[in-house]
């Protein structure tokens, strides 16, 4: 007879080594991207509180699909300021059908020929779906405008459209929440020196990244025009200060969470069926040469 009390404990066991080593594995990773910059808030505090967080993420997600919400987040900044980072925590526990991340390339011959927001308007959420622009149609008030990528009269019609474009979106339903990483001249100096010291994040600093060092006044002076001309009540711009990668990543989680009003949903108990069983049925044996070799 087979023992199930026993089998319910290896099991348990077996649940707890996964979940420990999937929490060490996440910690490892943590370490390694975030430099010493004699930060005061321990660790132990840091993890325990991004892992209440992304617990409320996921009540949040839970609660947009069950009321049929559309939430769209921008995440803009400077580059290495610690967008991808947060959006990593934000989405590491989500279901990725719920709540996806649009980072969209430079625009091809055919989008440059288009409306300017068309090819955004695609990724735009339906019902029950949390959408992270990782840059955004800002990108023309940013990086096209400092670049030379388009020109002035472009750059101005997009600050008359935009304004116009985002209340139609906010009128539609969707929540359109906005925040604009910021980070210190210092801080990115360090961060970009960083990504040329370490083999596994060159490949994060592009030409354009570099050029853009050489151009921090200008892209100061940008971001200036377009806080000040696209701050608008309907959706409005919020600043996190990200020089500390951990406490930008709790703090702008935690503010997040505050543009949603969302609760506890109801869900029904999961209790996994007993399997069926077949006694004509033979499990086919698994070619050795298919078998990957178990260097590990």
């Amino acid at each position: 007879m087979r023992d199930d009390s026993r089998l319910h404990a290896r099991d348990f066991e077996a649940i707890r080594r996964e979940l420990a080593d999937s929490y060490d594995e996440e910690l490892e990773l943590s370490f390694d991207e975030d430099h010493d910059d004699g930060d005061t808030l321990p660790r132990r505090t840091y993890f325990r509180e991004l892992l209440r967080l992304q617990h409320e993420l996921v009540l949040l997600q839970d609660w947009v699909k069950t009321e049929g919400l559309r939430v769209v987040v921008i995440f803009e900044g400077r580059d290495s300021a610690g967008k991808g980072g947060v959006i990593k925590r934000i989405t590491q526990r989500l279901n990725p059908r719920i709540c996806r991340v649009a980072a969209l390339p430079a625009p091809s011959e055919r989008e440059r020929t288009q409306w300017y927001f068309q090819r955004y308007v695609a990724h735009l959420p339906a019902a029950g779906e949390i959408l992270l622009f990782d840059r955004s149609w800002y990108n023309r008030a940013g990086v096209e405008r400092v670049m030379g990528f388009c020109t002035e009269a472009e750059v101005e019609e997009f600050f008359r459209s935009v304004p116009e474009f985002e209340r139609m979106l906010v009128r539609s339903g969707i929540r359109l929440v906005k925040y604009w990483f910021s980070i210190t001249d210092a801080e990115q100096a360090l961060r970009f020196r960083m990504r040329i010291a370490d083999p596994l994040k060159q490949w994060k600093l592009s030409p354009m990244d570099v050029e853009s060092r050489r151009r921090w006044e200008d892209y100061t002076r940008a971001k200036e025009d377009m806080l000040a001309r696209t701050h608008i009540p309907e959706a409005p711009w919020w600043v996190v200060e990200a020089d500390n990668k951990r406490r930008a990543r709790l703090n702008c989680i935690s503010h997040l969470l505050e543009q949603v009003p969302y609760g506890a949903v109801d869900q029904p108990p999961v209790v996994l069926p007993d399997r069926v069983r077949h006694a004509d049925y033979i499990r086919a044996p698994i070619a050795p040469s298919m078998i990957i070799p178990s260097r590990y």
